[in-house]
């Protein structure tokens, strides 16, 4: 936290100089001071999310990819000119934390073709423009991914 809050402040201040640099080395450690006595800041969380942070960051780029491909078989579906049958399907997660099951849960909606309806205690209700689209809900790429996130990477 010490370095980033003094990148953010050599990339806000503009000039370079000892007096500046000193000053914002100060300033980042009496911030990151108050933050840990007052604010319940953990380096632990920190490092655990600077640990999970590669792994993020693929999830992020393999999700854009699939919300491309996706947008890309919705679009070819809908032009086809064969009737749409949206679905309605039900499913458990074996996810565990709220933080992973919300993630699935946005991930889902993001990605054209499919919307959560409906997301308790581990059971999602899902929405999709076609009976195609319904294929790999149960226990999808998508969910073994962040079970990876959820697991610490």
């Amino acid at each position: 936290m010490v370095l980033a809050l003094f990148v953010l402040w050599m990339l806000l201040e503009g000039r370079w100089t000892v007096e500046i640099v000193v000053t914002g080395i100060v300033l980042s450690a009496l911030i990151w001071l108050f933050c840990w006595k007052f604010l319940d800041y953990s380096p632990r969380r920190e490092w655990e999310f600077i640990r999970r942070l590669p792994r993020a960051v693929g999830y992020l780029a393999w999700l854009i990819g699939q919300i491309f491909i996706a947008g890309f078989k919705t679009m070819t579906r809908i032009w086809s000119g064969r009737e749409i049958q949206p679905h309605l399907i039900s499913f458990r997660t074996a996810l565990r934390t709220d933080t992973g099951r919300v993630l699935l849960s946005q991930s889902i909606t993001l990605t054209p073709g499919t919307l959560t309806v409906d997301q308790r205690d581990g059971r999602f209700l899902v929405h999709a423009l076609d009976d195609a689209f319904t294929e790999g809900l149960r226990d999808s790429e998508m969910e073994k991914r962040i079970r990876r996130l959820e697991n610490n990477g």
